[in-house]
C-alpha cells in the first residue's frame, strides 16, 4: 500500500523527522517576552470603585450602649 503512494510515504517521513528533531537539545529556542498588561489601569479603577462601593454599603456597627455596673 505504501509503495502505491510514494508521496504519502515521503510526507510521512518528513513529518516524522520534524517531530523527532523538534525536541532536540540544540533546537532553536524563541525567547518568550512578557506581554504588556493592557487592562491593568482598567482593573485598578474597577477595583477602586468596587472597594469604595463596598465601604459605603457595609453595615456600620451599632453604637455601644452604656452598661449598668
Amino acid at each position: 500500500m505504501t509503495m502505491e503512494l510514494p508521496t504519502g510515504y515521503i510526507t510521512a517521513l518528513d513529518a516524522m523527522n520534524r517531530h523527532v528533531n523538534s525536541a532536540r537539545p540544540d533546537a532553536p529556542v524563541q525567547v518568550e517576552r512578557p506581554r504588556r498588561a493592557l487592562l491593568a489601569p482598567t482593573r485598578q479603577a474597577t477595583a477602586l470603585a468596587l472597594r469604595r462601593l463596598a465601604d459605603r454599603i457595609q453595615p456600620r456597627p451599632l453604637p455601644s450602649t452604656p452598661r449598668c455596673s
